[in-house]
C-alpha cells in the first residue's frame, strides 16, 4: 500500500501507538458525553498539537464513539501554496503511529468529475504533503471508530463562499445514499490577546450555531471573526444541510492560553456537532 508518510508523529501528537491510544483515551475519558437528540452528520474540531487542542477536540469526538460510519469526509484548510484550489492525497492510506487510514479513490474521483463538470473545478492530487490540520483527527478516529471505513481527506486552499459551496454541495451529492460522517479541521483565531480572541472567535460560533456558512466566511472577509479553515467549515455546514442536518451545537471553547497560562497572544480552538434533530 503506497502510504502518505506522517510528518507530524513524534511532535504534534505521540509518536509511538501506546502512548497516542493512552493520550487519546484520556482526552476522551476526561469528557462527559453530551446528549445529542438526533442523527449526528458532521463535526467541527480544532487542528492544534494534541497537547493544546485535543481536550477540545474531544468533546466533539467523544460523540461518535461506536458509530459506523461507512465513510469520513475530513475537510481542512492547506496552509501551503497549491495552483489547484482544492486538493485530495494520490496516496492509498494515511499512516499514524495507529496504523494505516485507507483513501476511497472511487468517491475522489467521482468527486473530482463532478466539481469540474458542474463548477468548473478541478480537484488536484498531492504527493508526501505536510499538511497537519487534516492528519491531526486521523489518530481520534482510529480511536472512536472501530470498524472498517474509508476516508475522503479534501484540502481546500481558496475558501471563498463560492468554493465553499461549491464542493459542499458536490460533497452532499456524493454522499445521499451513504452512511458518512464529515468533518471540518478548523482553529479559529491566531495570536491576538484573550479579549480579542475571544471577541473573534465568538462571532464565528455564532454563526457556526445559526447554520450560516456565507456569515461565516463574510465575517473574517469584514474583519469581525477569523478561522484558518472558514472553508472547510462552510463547504462541511452546506454538504451537512444537504443531507438532512438542521442543528449545530458549539460543544466547547478554548484558547491556547488556557493550556500555556499565556493570555497575551493565543490560538482559539472550538468544537461542535452538527446533526438532524428529531
Amino acid at each position: 500500500m503506497d502510504l502518505r508518510p506522517s510528518p507530524i508523529a513524534g511532535t504534534w501528537y505521540p509518536g509511538d501507538a501506546e502512548s497516542l491510544a493512552i493520550s487519546i483515551d484520556q482526552f476522551l475519558h476526561d469528557v462527559e458525553p453530551k446528549d445529542i437528540q438526533g442523527q449526528i452528520v458532521g463535526l467541527i474540531v480544532p487542528h492544534a498539537g494534541h497537547r493544546y487542542s485535543g481536550g477540545v477536540a474531544a468533546h466533539a469526538f467523544r460523540l461518535i464513539q461506536g458509530y459506523q460510519p461507512e465513510v469520513v469526509v475530513v475537510l481542512s484548510p492547506l496552509h501551503t501554496y497549491a495552483d489547484e484550489v482544492i486538493l485530495t492525497t494520490d496516496h492509498d492510506a494515511y499512516a499514524t503511529p495507529l496504523g494505516a487510514v485507507p483513501v476511497d479513490h472511487d468517491l475522489t474521483l467521482k468527486l473530482a468529475t463532478q466539481l469540474e463538470q458542474d463548477h468548473g473545478l478541478r480537484l488536484g492530487r498531492i504527493r508526501n504533503d505536510r499538511e497537519h490540520s487534516l492528519e491531526i483527527e486521523l489518530p481520534f478516529l482510529q480511536r472512536c471508530i472501530k470498524s472498517a471505513y474509508s476516508l475522503v481527506p479534501i484540502m481546500v486552499r481558496e475558501q471563498s463562499t463560492e468554493v465553499a459551496q461549491a464542493l459542499g454541495q458536490e460533497i452532499g451529492k456524493l454522499m445521499q445514499d451513504r452512511f458518512c460522517l464529515i468533518i471540518a479541521s478548523s482553529d479559529l483565531s491566531h495570536f491576538y490577546p484573550q479579549e480579542v480572541a475571544e471577541r473573534l472567535d465568538r462571532a464565528m460560533l455564532d454563526h457556526l450555531e445559526q447554520f450560516d456558512p456565507p456569515g461565516l466566511i463574510e465575517a473574517e472577509q469584514q474583519g469581525r471573526g477569523f478561522a484558518c479553515g472558514r472553508g472547510a467549515i462552510a463547504a462541511t455546514l452546506w454538504s451537512t444541510r444537504f443531507l438532512g442536518a438542521n442543528r449545530v451545537e458549539v460543544l466547547t471553547h478554548a484558547t491556547s492560553g488556557d493550556i500555556t497560562g499565556d493570555y497575551d497572544s493565543v490560538v482559539g480552538y472550538g468544537s461542535a456537532v452538527i446533526y438532524h434533530e428529531v
